[in-house]
């Protein structure tokens, strides 16, 4: 891999680190070629501390090392994405990432949903939607409402309507993300099922 170090006078280039999982940024650094070395020798990434003028192995002296994954250098060969396996938390300040975020596993309107899904069930007594009256009927409705589901994508499955079946697909989706949490999971437990089966 062919990286600029001397595009800039002090002979770095910007770190961008991510977690393989989760996708989350999770901190910014700096590399000369030393670091750059020491990180591909070791495994674990290495920076150059601008505030201690030396090599600084992340994790050295916290234990929270950040395992290399994968390295990519950007369009212009002066800017790396570095992909990790994180053991603990990365910020110095003990958060997760330097921007204080947690590093969890988010699946974007997914993940919305599944929250406002838990919101309505945290307070299904005060709530008037249709999920709130879900999880205060109980769970034998909720999965009598996902056996449903799942019938009405096999028949439209067998049809030539497509708008019919990705609506009913959407419907099955929706009610069997509030029978995981009425049985207290989220969709993040199942993927790490499948990703257990995975050869």
């Amino acid at each position: 891999m062919k990286i600029n170090f001397n595009k800039n006078n002090d002979g770095l280039v910007p770190v961008i680190v991510q977690d393989n999982e989760t996708k989350n940024v999770l901190m910014l650094g700096y590399m000369n070629e030393a670091a750059y070395a020491r990180t591909i020798a070791t495994e674990k990434v290495t920076f150059f501390s601008r505030t201690k003028q030396r090599l600084w192995t992340k994790g050295e002296e916290s234990g929270n090392f950040l395992n290399l994954v994968s390295i990519q250098n950007d369009c212009d060969k002066d800017t790396l994405l570095i992909k990790v396996n994180p053991v603990g938390p990365t910020c110095h300040k003990g958060s997760d990432t330097c921007w204080n975020e947690e590093n969890t596993m988010s699946y974007g309107f997914i993940s919305q949903l599944e929250d406002t899904i838990q919101n309505r069930k945290e307070n299904k007594e005060d709530e008037k939607s249709y999920v709130a009256s879900l999880f205060r009927e109980g769970m034998n409705k909720i999965a009598q409402k996902v056996g449903e589901e799942a019938v009405e994508v096999v028949i439209e499955a067998k049809d030539d309507n497509d708008d019919l079946f990705l609506n009913e697909s959407a419907d099955l989706l929706f009610h069997y993300l509030i029978l995981l949490q009425a049985k207290g999971y989220k969709l993040n437990d199942i993927v790490n099922v499948l990703k257990s089966r995975e050869k």
